[in-house]
């Protein structure tokens, strides 16, 4: 049986049909979910794309925090169904409180759009486990509130518990999509909640599925293989 992926469309939403493809690539049914809706249509999991939802207005993703589809959307993400936010869908789930922390105006102020490369820091989550332990990938990255934050608390118990999905990649010139490119705290570029299945994360590996588009490469696949094993072994 397969397994069937929504995506959630919010008015300002921009990667819907990206990250539809990138379900359909790993060989899942992509599902559109409309945000006025609150049935999910029985769908495994969700994806929250990236874009400009409401927006932005007030913060990013704090309107679209209260759209009917998210009241079904944090159900069942507490109830065990995996959830990826990408871009503005990361800022949902922190507006949400699927995922501690906030999101900033980028330290530069202004809009970054590049290649980032990152590092996988856990594969132990729905999204995830197709990595290994400090691979380093590279997908798109386009963003202006993107600056992760925290306090020391809350971000001392992400690191003791493994929770930092992934990290800003060091060790090469920005040219190249190495550095921090917004401030974020502790170079944080994804995390995940503590049982694993909600993991949000700034860069857009929906962009990187396929060699003919994005950066040519196919870094971002991973994530969605992952989610697919996941489900077919459920």
């Amino acid at each position: 049986m397969t397994a069937r992926i929504g995506v959630v469309t919010f008015p300002g939403t921009l990667d819907d049909r990206d990250s539809q493809r990138a379900v359909r690539v790993a060989g899942a049914e992509a599902v559109p979910l409309w945000h006025r809706d609150k049935d999910l249509k029985q769908v495994d999991a969700v994806v929250l794309p990236g874009g400009f939802s409401y927006g932005d207005y007030l913060r990013a993703g704090a309107i679209s925090r209260f759209s009917p589809v998210m009241e079904s959307v944090i159900e069942q993400a507490r109830a065990g169904m995996p959830v990826l936010g990408i871009c503005n869908g990361f800022q949902v789930l922190t507006e949400a409180h699927l995922l501690p922390g906030a999101m900033l105006r980028n330290t530069a102020l202004h809009f970054v759009c590049r290649d980032q490369r990152l590092r996988v820091e856990s594969t132990a989550t729905d999204w995830t486990a197709d990595f290994t332990p400090g691979q380093e990938i590279s997908v798109p990255l386009k963003n202006i509130d993107g600056r992760y934050t925290a306090d020391e608390r809350t971000l001392d118990e992400l690191e003791a518990e493994g929770r930092v999905a992934f990290r800003y990649a060091s060790g090469g010139p920005a040219r190249d999509g190495y550095g921090n490119p917004n401030g974020s705290q502790r170079d944080i570029a994804g995390i995940t909640n503590a049982a694993g299945n909600v993991v949000g994360l700034m860069p857009h590996p929906e962009h990187a599925v396929e060699p003919l588009i994005g950066t040519g490469r196919t870094d971002g696949l991973g994530l969605f293989t992952s989610v697919l094993k996941k489900l077919v072994s459920a």
